[in-house]
């Protein structure tokens, strides 16, 4: 049974609907095949790079599905030098689509921050921060939850360490008392630094922050930050989970190229 792509827009944006995402976004319909064409695969990423593309090809898949959008602004010229641009001239070469589910899958109920969320084992997980509409959907930039049994800081660090398989943490000073509520946003979240506090989280998880964020916030608030690419990474799992349950005949597969620019030497 054919899928079109259209059917797979239609299943994305029904999890995670377009006016969820913040108002810089550029979420959706990247480079579009016609939206009644037949979908043979989805290959599903974090980024769109020409090594992508060709993997997309190589498998049989003429759609990339990803989490950062390839396209954030407009182009004023396509050119073999940049690589925005050669990604997309792949993409239009071989006939493959490009869909990409960025802050609108961040805001999304059961978005990326839930995924994270499932990761670390929290409970009574509810959404924090600022609220996007759609419909009668709300969504929002955090989520907070708390752990099964409350732990000591340094104890903390080590079990986020160990749910995300990253070598290190930046942290601010280690917490004097045990942290049992703990805030989380995928990415770059240091913009709910404040509204962690006053969730009330003893704990705040994100991906990377800017150094003067890391002030203040002494025996506040525990700060974990893990990497942007660590930090999304389970959200190719959600992709898969989310075209799945509502079309379980198309063909998905997870990208094995690695597309995380920062190397840890």
């Amino acid at each position: 049974m054919s899928v079109t792509l259209s059917q797979v827009t239609d299943a994305l944006e029904h999890f995670a609907p377009l006016p969820l995402q913040e108002d810089w976004d550029n979420a959706g319909l990247q480079v579009g095949l016609t939206e009644g064409e037949d979908v043979s695969g989805a290959l599903l990423c974090l980024d769109v790079t020409e090594q992508v593309v060709d993997e997309a090809v190589r498998r049989g898949c003429n759609l990339v599905v990803s989490h950062h959008p390839l396209l954030f602004r407009g182009l004023k010229r396509l050119t073999q030098g940049d690589p925005v641009g050669r990604a997309v001239m792949s993409a239009v070469r071989h006939n493959v689509a490009v869909v990409s589910m960025h802050t609108n899958l961040d805001n999304a109920p059961g978005g990326v921050n839930w995924m994270m969320a499932r990761r670390l084992g929290l409970m009574g997980c509810r959404p924090f921060g600022p609220q996007r509409h759609a419909a009668d959907v709300v969504g929002a930039a955090g989520v907070v939850g708390r752990l099964e049994q409350p732990m000591a800081a340094r104890d903390f660090v080590d079990k986020v360490k160990r749910a995300f398989g990253v070598e290190c943490a930046l942290c601010n000073e280690l917490l004097g008392r045990p942290v049992e509520n703990v805030a989380l946003c995928g990415g770059a979240g240091d913009f709910l630094l404040p509204d962690a506090l006053a969730q009330g989280a003893d704990a705040f998880v994100t991906g990377e922050m800017h150094y003067h964020q890391y002030f203040g916030y002494e025996q506040a608030l525990q700060i974990c930050v893990i990497g942007h690419y660590q930090s999304e990474q389970y959200t190719i799992q959600l992709l898969q989970e989310m075209l799945a349950s509502r079309l379980p005949e198309l063909k998905t597969c997870v990208a094995e190229t690695n597309t995380n620019p920062i190397k840890y030497l």
